[in-house]
């Protein structure tokens, strides 16, 4: 299931890459919310300002970490990181327009992810994003997800 999410998130940097051509016709307003995500609280992080936007690099170094560069496009910036506490993706946009589309797309998977400006870290561990939190600053955004829900057990 962890690799799953991998999978995924290359899949969506890859859709991301074609969304451009979608929505160039597009003039509906932006209202700044995603409706399918739930921001925490957010940080005051010393290192935030420094992150804020920042490259892939960057914001591994703060992390711990030497990115594996996996995606390289005018939309976005992708880097795997592999510690042996946790592997994690760091993502970041040219622009903050981007960052929303990836949002939106990656809304169907769910998901937690954290977020920051021009950036999106999401973890193998979920439960790591709150330390990452603390490093980077940044909001943890809960994504839904579509399909089926569980029913309720009766036992």
């Amino acid at each position: 299931m962890p690799t799953a999410r991998l999978i995924r998130g290359a899949a969506l940097a890859v859709s991301l890459a074609l969304l451009p051509l979608a929505t160039a016709c597009s003039s509906g307003g932006e209202d700044g919310a995603s409706a399918s995500s739930k921001p925490s609280k957010i940080s005051d992080a010393p290192a935030a300002a420094v992150v804020a936007p920042a490259k892939v690099e960057v914001i591994a170094n703060l992390t711990g970490c030497k990115p594996k560069i996996r995606i390289e496009a005018d939309q976005l910036r992708q880097g795997l990181c592999h510690t042996k506490k946790v592997d994690y993706l760091i993502t970041t946009f040219p622009e903050e327009k981007y960052k929303q589309t990836w949002l939106d797309s990656a809304a169907i998977y769910g998901g937690k992810y954290l977020v920051g400006t021009r950036w999106i870290l999401s973890a193998k561990e979920p439960e790591m994003l709150e330390q990452f939190r603390t490093k980077l600053g940044g909001t943890i955004q809960q994504l839904r997800g579509i399909g089926p829900t569980p029913a309720p057990s009766t036992s």
